[in-house]
């Protein structure tokens, strides 16, 4: 019978240690030695496989083949916007998101869309591994979102996508390197091993031992991977931290699971922006592409409602209007209750603050809460102007102007800051409707400003306020 032996590694140096340890002694991380069982192998490790570890030779950057805006056209506008245009060949994309939130299905989604026959475009190669879901589910789940007849049910799907249930690794190399697919998607990578290592599948040394064997399958081809990656309660992936350093492209699947609305986030490319968000609803035929955002956010608006303020955000490259829902309790408790959903809890306080010590508002005896509407996390301090303006319309309980939207940043003295990309913020507003936009006074008084919409520049925070409410209900 195999030994066992009990050790603890690191999650983000993947230091191996006998014993426990509550700080790594090598990176110095707090709580990150995760308990390993090892199995200690009763036969030889097979050799690696050729062709993934080829000597290289120094060339010049002019005889080089290829060109910087190679990609492949993916079919889904708003995943092709979080990856800078489409698929670059050859890079290892990593999608990391909660349980149950999509990550499967739009893979799935894609890998159909990629491998369709149409008269317009190139079909492409794809196998799609899985090693969590056997190939009936897949196929049950792939007809579900393509809505085959039952009668045909064979004659929907495109023969360029190829269905492999594995988690070996070194088989799905070597399936690989027969078909030779343009396009790989692993699902999971926490469920994949090596069998030359002897910890078992899912523990740090295997998803990094993994995930670089499959880098080098991809670099050395021109074959792009993509792969699911699960998440801790932290909302990070599992896993060593070297992981998100491994891959070219980390993408993250945000949502609240009562909520229909998805967003795919980017927060690493090597191709394109970071912090791009592609929006999607979740619908009984997987994941549809929300075109227009701002106006799906805004669509359940209650008009001239006391605490609800429109901040303009920049989620990239794109503006986007959301609504800002504040709302003020007289407080039952010593310490009154600062509740923050889709804000930053640190800007709530701050802001909360500044109301009381510049305006006068008596906000020690309130329990607040702030809501961003739809589920979108809101981080960049653009919108503490439409935060603030929230508060105080559920304090004083006067409506904000409804053709109103608020962009700035509000300072400990309750001045208003300038914020970035305003030009791109303000057209995205007139082309909403609203007619009125309340922003910081300018820095440089010749900045052109878009036409159309009144521009009205506040310098403090009170100056806004007296703007944006209304004095009668």
């Amino acid at each position: 019978m195999p030994k066992t032996v009990t050790q603890y590694v690191c999650q983000q140096c993947g230091r191996t240690s006998p014993r426990a340890l509550g700080k790594c002694p090598q990176c110095g991380g707090w709580d990150t030695m995760v308990e390993e069982v090892v199995v200690e192998a009763s036969s030889p490790a097979k050799p690696r496989l050729p062709g993934l570890n080829t000597r290289s030779q120094p060339r010049r950057m002019s005889e080089i083949e290829g060109d910087a805006e190679l990609r492949i056209p993916l079919p889904i506008g708003e995943f092709a916007r979080v990856l800078g245009g489409g698929v670059v060949p050859g890079s290892i994309v990593l999608v990391g998101g909660d349980p149950g939130i999509g990550k499967s299905t739009l893979l799935l989604q894609m890998a159909l869309e990629m491998a369709d026959h149409k008269p317009q475009k190139k079909s492409l190669k794809v196998l799609y591994v899985s090693g969590e879901e056997s190939e009936r589910q897949i196929k049950m789940r792939a007809m579900r979102l393509t809505r085959l007849a039952e009668e045909s049910p064979d004659h929907g799907f495109s023969q360029d996508l190829l269905l492999l249930t594995e988690t070996n690794l070194d088989v799905i190399i070597e399936q690989v390197q027969a078909i030779k697919p343009d396009l790989l998607i692993v699902d999971s990578i926490q469920t994949v091993y090596l069998p030359d290592l002897n910890s078992s599948a899912g523990s740090v040394s295997q998803v990094r031992e993994c995930a670089n064997r499959l880098r080098e399958l991809a670099k050395a081809g021109s074959m792009a991977v993509f792969l699911v990656g699960h998440v801790t309660k932290e909302g990070v992936i599992a896993g060593p931290r070297v992981l998100e350093h491994i891959v070219d492209t980390v993408l993250y699947l945000e949502g609240d699971r009562f909520q229909s609305y998805r967003l795919l986030r980017s927060v690493k490319n090597r191709f394109g922006a970071t912090a791009e968000v592609g929006v999607f609803e979740m619908r009984d035929r997987g994941m549809i592409e929300v075109t227009n955002p701002s106006e799906a956010f805004l669509a359940e608006r209650m008009v001239n409602a006391p605490g609800s303020a429109i901040a303009v955000t920049m989620e990239g490259t794109r503006p986007l209007l959301v609504e800002v829902q504040g709302l003020t309790s007289p407080s039952n408790l010593g310490n009154p209750r600062r509740t923050p959903n889709g804000v930053d809890f640190n800007r709530l306080l701050m802001v909360t603050a500044v109301l009381t010590r510049r305006l006068g508002l008596r906000l020690a005896e309130q329990d607040v809460f702030v809501n961003v509407v739809g589920g979108l996390q809101v981080g960049e301090p653009a919108a503490d102007l439409a935060v603030a303006v929230a508060i105080a319309s559920s304090m004083k309980d006067l409506p904000v102007r409804a053709d109103t939207a608020l962009i700035g940043e509000v300072g400990l003295s309750g001045e208003l800051r300038w914020v970035g990309q305003m030009t791109a913020r303000l057209r995205e507003a007139q082309k909403l409707g609203f007619k009125t936009a309340i922003i910081p006074r300018r820095l440089r008084q010749g900045e052109p400003l878009p036409d159309g919409i009144e521009i009205k520049e506040a310098r403090s925070l009170r100056e806004a306020l007296g703007w944006a409410l209304l004095t009668e209900k």
